[in-house]
């Protein structure tokens, strides 16, 4: 599978608008914020990028099913199993 990011890409200081109150508990468990925003980043590009083929590959999966529907797989009578 290829990689999602380029994980050895330097870190990048950037301001942010957070809850203050979710920002204060954070800090008092001594949450690393940081890692929290990246992990969730990460998850949310997968799941971006995996609906953004889905789409892009709508129409073939479909033509593909209806073929699979008609005449069935490719491998019909050849498997031993």
């Amino acid at each position: 599978m290829s990689q999602l990011y380029n994980e050895s890409a330097p870190k990048k200081p950037t301001n942010l608008t957070v809850n203050s109150d979710l920002l204060s508990q954070a800090k008092a468990l001594d949450v690393n914020i940081s890692a929290i925003l990246e992990s969730a980043l990460v998850e949310t590009l997968k799941q971006r990028k995996r609906d953004a083929w889905l789409l892009d590959n709508e129409e073939a999966m479909e033509s593909y099913n209806k073929t699979v529907e008609q005449i069935g797989f490719f491998s019909e009578g050849r498997r031993t199993f």
